[in-house]
């Protein structure tokens, strides 16, 4: 009996529905991991809206993708050359699938389980660092951006968040008196709606922050912004943190750049 082809559609297409279910539509060898995605053919079409915004040649960057999932951001900076692509991810079900999706379409990727609350860890940083899809996801998502910024960021962040609110942004004063309230009711004062059970069925899904509530996180854990090409996608530069970002957790034997 001959043995199974393993770069056969059929055997392709087994592991893959065996790896599911893929958040990630991802095409291998003509078989797409996710064919009947809610959004459609997602994230590409998330992708195509701000795929411009990141260099087209990344040749001698490194990438580190947080919340990699199917993997197919990590592939995507590996099309674009970067010499060194990680991506990392708490869940193994994820780390899988990314992991198959790069080996059948012939990139050199590195996959470790990590959680964002353990980068500094990887004792390295990174030119881009991808935080996509992951901050509303997180029980301390300030946390999360801090220590990216004091531990792995040195140039680049591209980050993305699911946003729900008002698209609105008040320009905010320096400070407010104790009396001073009006602006806490106002749509465009920085906001983050709080999940105690589920959203669109996730248990994981703890906050949903507004559009200013996005970018006064990115400012005040020391990230500029320098484009917003899409809804939910901001590109930003790391800058000196703002005094006292990050106070109450301090890293330990971690120098600055």
């Amino acid at each position: 009996m001959n043995a199974i082809d393993p770069t056969s559609n059929d055997e392709i297409r087994r592991r893959a529905e065996a790896l599911g279910p893929w958040f990630h539509n991802i095409e291998i060898d003509g078989i797409w991991t996710a064919p009947d995605h809610f959004l459609g053919n997602y994230p590409a079409v998330k992708w195509q809206r701000f795929a411009d915004a990141i260099p087209q040649d990344l040749t001698g960057k490194s990438v580190l993708d947080i919340g990699c999932n199917g993997g197919f951001y990590s592939i995507e900076m590996k099309k674009r050359g970067a010499s060194r692509v990680l991506g990392v991810d708490f869940d193994d079900a994820y780390l899988a699938q990314a992991r198959f999706a790069a080996e059948r379409t012939g990139h050199d990727i590195e996959f470790r389980k990590l959680s964002v609350y353990d980068v500094g860890a990887l004792g390295e940083r990174f030119d881009v660092v991808l935080f996509m899809g992951v901050l509303y996801h997180l029980r301390h998502p300030l946390l999360a951006l801090d220590l990216i910024h004091e531990h792995v960021a040195n140039d680049m962040l591209v980050f993305q968040s699911m946003q729900r609110g008002s698209e609105k942004v008040l320009p905010v004063e320096e400070n407010y008196t104790f009396w001073q309230t009006e602006h806490f009711d106002d749509p465009g004062y920085p906001k983050m709606h709080f999940i105690e059970h589920r959203y669109a069925d996730d248990p994981t899904n703890w906050w949903a922050p507004n559009t200013a509530c996005v970018e006064a996180m990115l400012r005040s854990a020391g990230f500029e912004i320098v484009q917003h090409p899409e809804t939910e996608v901001y590109i930003c530069r790391r800058v000196d943190a703002p005094s006292g970002a990050g106070a109450v957790y301090p890293a330990q034997g971690v120098s600055h750049d």
